[in-house]
């Protein structure tokens, strides 16, 4: 479910996110509750696994918003107990009444967004706030979201080094739960920071140095206990995203809220075929055509089989689990992984230079190429087009 309000636009951001003096947030609740009953009513889906509340910044709507949608959600569909229910929040809006708040609506698992643990990074960044208070947040939220805290930070920012990025892995190690995703800072045509860069106010990183600082991240965390279970995301003590890993593992999602994403097959009209759906990305557009057809989407598209294998590849081999055969399976029940890549072409090169490993268990990167992903992606597209 997105929340597509911020406080200010951070120098590195091209999401889809509105500043406005003040949001009508009766009637963005009113439309949330109905795009989520009306979609979920299209797909029919029986049971919900996993809800997650992103931004935008969710944490500055009112917790009666997120109760409300919850609500709403399970007097539709079937919301066990047990089911996570994550909120993205920002240390600027997360004092403890707000997350006590949040957890008597529903919420039980946190991800905030740090970024960084340095005064002068988080300036650039244009975040809100100082490295303190989200010391101060993380330790609130760990308090009453115990082992389902979950922290973000940036690498590759410029001008950083790569003995910084290694000193800012041992605050975080010392600051967060059992989940951290660390993210390479990607510089987004039309951002500020982008600008600077390229205007040469601000030095941009080698590609070798953001590779040893990837590396280094992943040696530092593994040290410490945490399993690499994703590309950027790594936990401890089973401490891993349900909801996310439902992305990499390519099973159905709904999208709810301006410019949000779904897949899903809209058995309510008896649909067969799994459809991309993408909804309205300006809030009050979407607004207008919730309350006059009860969804904003404003793009659907039936998935060829091709195209759902291929998003199955190259989100699946991001995970350290890889692509089981059964749920290849799933997507393509002629022709098992072992046809399609066990056979002489790309794959078997890239096994034998020790990148992927084809076995008994489906079709994974080493540790090795999990950190050269993008790199093996087009020749498996290729062969798997073949």
């Amino acid at each position: 479910l997105q929340w597509p309000y911020c406080r200010k636009r951070c120098s590195y951001c091209n999401f889809n996110t509105y500043m406005v003096p003040a949001v009508d947030e009766v009637a963005v609740r009113a439309c949330l509750v109905q795009e989520a009953q009306t979609l979920l009513r299209l797909s029919q889906v029986d049971r919900i696994s996993s809800i997650f509340f992103g931004g935008g910044t969710p944490s500055l709507a009112r917790p009666s918003t997120v109760a409300a949608v919850l609500e709403a959600v399970a007097a539709t569909a079937h919301l066990p107990a047990g089911a996570e229910v994550t909120l993205e929040a920002n240390p600027s809006s997360t004092s403890t009444s707000r997350l006590t708040s949040f957890r008597a609506a529903g919420v039980n698992c946190l991800s905030i967004g740090v970024q960084s643990l340095n005064d002068a990074e988080l300036r650039m960044l244009g975040r809100e706030h100082t490295a303190a208070e989200a010391q101060k947040a993380v330790e609130a939220a760990r308090g009453l979201f115990p082992g389902r805290t979950s922290i973000d930070l940036l690498f590759g920012l410029p001008g950083q080094s790569r003995d910084a990025w290694a000193e800012r892995l041992e605050v975080a190690l010392g600051l967060c739960d059992d989940h951290i995703s660390l993210y390479q800072l990607t510089l987004e045509r039309g951002t500020a920071l982008a600008a600077q860069v390229q205007g040469g106010a601000l030095p941009a990183p080698t590609l070798d140095l953001l590779a040893d600082m990837y590396q280094t991240t992943r040696t530092v965390l593994v040290a410490a206990s945490f399993r690499q279970y994703e590309v950027s995301n790594f936990a401890r003590k089973g401490a891993l995203s349900t909801h996310n890993l439902s992305y990499w593992r390519a099973d159905q999602y709904i999208g709810v809220g301006p410019g949000a994403h779904g897949r899903f097959v809209p058995r309510g009209e008896g649909g067969r075929s799994r459809e991309t759906h993408v909804q309205t990305l300006e809030p009050v557009a979407w607004m207008r055509e919730v309350q006059s057809q009860g969804h904003g989407t404003r793009s659907r598209m039936v998935l060829s089989s091709l195209e759902q294998l291929e998003e199955l590849l190259s989100l699946g081999l991001r995970t350290d689990e890889g692509i089981t055969h059964e749920r290849w399976g799933h997507f393509s029940p002629q022709l098992s992984l072992q046809a399609v890549f066990g056979t002489p072409g790309e794959a078997r090169a890239l096994q034998q230079q020790g990148w992927l490993v084809l076995d008994s268990g489906g079709l994974r990167c080493t540790w090795a190429g999990l950190a050269v992903l993008d790199s093996l992606l087009p020749d498996l597209l290729w062969q798997l087009q073949r």
